[in-house]
């Protein structure tokens, strides 16, 4: 009976190198790898390839010469089944050899010399064609058995007249024939020296893999490494159905992952995954040293001829020595961050989406849009305003998301009742955290704010200080058929000098919240307003401040 026998690469050993062989008595087998799995990241990819053979007992080594320059070697790792035992030994990933560097001023002038020798051969066979159809037309002309009078010729003179013109068409013939095979042969020599002038630098690594069969048997091995130029991004849309007086509303939510790679490889129909980890960032916190406090050293002048000076290179050769490392640091090759993405970092370490189907994506094709899941929840609609900057009634959206799987941050594209108005972003929520979403103007709930009063004095027996006192009114109209929550929202000045004093005047209607969203002196107004009800808000303050001093009002940050 055969087993099946499945082993992961535990060696550890991965050879980046050209000077390694093989185990000594290892046969070389061609292998051929298929991309089968890959897994994006927010900086980067790992890619899983499939390569199924029939494998000699004893030992081999796999030879697959189509993996890409791109891959990060130390991530190489080998796991699979056979139908007899199978031991996998260590992988050795190689570098295409460097191709000779190519003479172009040479290579042109000789494609130049050849294709003159070929003009050449084409006026030779040119004049072998000439010199074969006049033989042809004379003998079609000049009829050998016919005299000058109509009286007929000796034999003798109609063989010499045939021997003659046999001969011009034969010596034409050979003559075309040797041109025309010395044409082809330098066609295929200046075919020969284009493919030099124009090859490319190798662009696919060879992977080797060291494998041991107990018997001649099948074999699939999984082969998986990292790429860095591939990344993926989070896309939603949110439809609002806004719903009717009977009818509760409806939102959509459609998570969406926009997926680019410049990996020089071809995904054609690939298992695809996204997930949230980052693996640029490596797996520990940095580490930080001491944090050291001291006078600054004033260095001691050393004299002349004393070791010290004789161990400190010369000023000319400390600036030689310099642009030497720095020639040598710029010649180093360095990966960028790719700190331009939106991912987040999020708890319960990561989250993976597979993508439903095949997914095709070939190298600097683009982005692709892909759908990772649609949920349906039952939203709390709201109007919220800030009359203090703008009238308008913005409708708002909150629900709670009814996946396990937090939102992380990316870009919204807003529906609300099939028409698209306009884009918002999602921020990092966790996972239970409410969602709030913009939904465009609602031109049927009306709001107007109004100056009641503004005016400048003096207060105090003696007029020691200055006052500002302003009072304004905000009336608020639900023009629709049902109850809608409206969330008026104003500013109190805040003071940062003991010797500004703000105060809100008692007339001002009690506001329901203070410094929302942690901001200062940001005050709301929430209530419920029925069809057709209208709400009425008076907000009053009053600055006051030292009479030899001026101040200004000014938006904070």
């Amino acid at each position: 009976m055969r087993t099946t026998a499945r082993r992961l690469a535990t060696t550890g050993l991965v050879l980046v190198t050209a000077s390694v062989a093989p185990h000594a008595l290892a046969a070389d087998v061609d292998a051929t790898s298929a991309i089968d799995a890959v897994t994006v990241y927010p900086d980067g990819a790992s890619v899983t390839r499939v390569i199924a053979l029939d494998l000699p007992a004893g030992d081999s080594t796999l030879v697959a010469r189509d993996f890409p320059l791109v891959l990060d070697a130390s991530s190489l790792r080998v796991e699979g089944e056979a139908g007899a035992r199978l031991t996998i030994g260590p992988i050795d990933a190689r570098p295409p050899r460097a191709a000779p560097p190519v003479n172009l001023p040479e290579l042109d002038k000789r494609i130049e010399a050849l294709k003159d020798e070929r003009a050449s051969l084409q006026g030779t066979i040119d004049a072998a064609n000439a010199r074969r159809k006049f033989a042809e037309r004379f003998a079609e002309s000049s009829p050998a058995g016919i005299g000058d009078k109509g009286e007929a010729r000796p034999i003798t003179e109609w063989r010499a007249a045939f021997a003659a013109v046999a001969e011009e068409i034969a010596t034409a013939g050979t003559a075309i024939r040797d041109a025309q095979r010395k044409q082809r042969q330098i066609d295929r020599q200046i075919a020969q020296l284009e493919a030099e002038r124009a090859a490319k630098p190798p662009s696919k690594l060879e992977v080797r893999i060291d494998v041991a069969a107990a018997a001649a048997t099948r074999a699939t091995l999984r082969v998986t490494y990292a790429v860095r130029n591939a990344r993926w991004l989070p896309l939603y849309d949110a439809r609002l159905d806004t719903g009717t007086r009977d009818r509760k509303p409806q939102l959509e939510l459609v998570r969406r992952a926009e997926v680019t790679q410049a990996t020089g490889e071809d995904w054609s129909s690939v298992a695809l995954g996204v997930s949230t980890v980052r693996i640029a960032r490596g797996g520990s916190a940095p580490e930080l040293n001491s944090l050291v406090v001291r006078y600054p050293q004033i260095p001691r002048p050393l004299a002349l001829g004393t070791a010290s000076d004789m161990a400190m290179p010369a000023p000319a050769a400390r600036a030689v020595q310099s642009a030497q490392l720095n020639k040598a640091e710029a010649a180093e090759p360095r990966e960028r961050a790719d700190e331009q993405m939106a991912g987040a970092e999020i708890g319960d370490f990561q989250a993976i989406y597979q993508i439903a189907g095949r997914v095709s994506l070939g190298a600097n094709e683009g982005a692709k849009s892909l759908l990772i899941s649609t949920v349906t929840v039952t939203p709390d609609l709201a109007i919220r305003a800030a009359p203090v900057v703008d009238p308008t009634a913005y409708l708002e959206a909150s629900f709670r998301p009814a996946e396990d799987v937090p939102l992380l941050p990316g870009k919204v594209a807003i529906y609300r009742d099939n028409v698209f108005v306009g884009r918002s972003k999602f921020t990092t929520f966790a996972r239970n955290d409410a969602v709030r979403l913009g939904f465009g103007a609602d031109d049927k709930v009306k709001i107007e704010r109004s100056v009641i009063r503004q005016n400048e004095g003096t207060a105090g027996v003696i007029s020691s200080s200055r006052t500002d006192v302003r009072s304004f009114r905000t009336v608020v109209r639900n023009g629709h058929d049902f109850q809608m929550r409206i969330a008026i929202e104003d500013q109190l000045p805040v003071s940062e000098n003991e010797d500004i004093a703000v105060e809100m005047l008692p007339s001002t209607t009690p506001p329901t919240s203070t410094n929302i969203r942690d901001k200062r002196g940001v005050l709301e107004w929430a209530f419920d307003a029925k069809p057709g009800e209208m709400k009425e808000i008076k907000f009053a303050w009053r600055i006051r401040w030292p009479k030899d001093k001026g101040i200004v009002m000014m938006p904070a940050g």
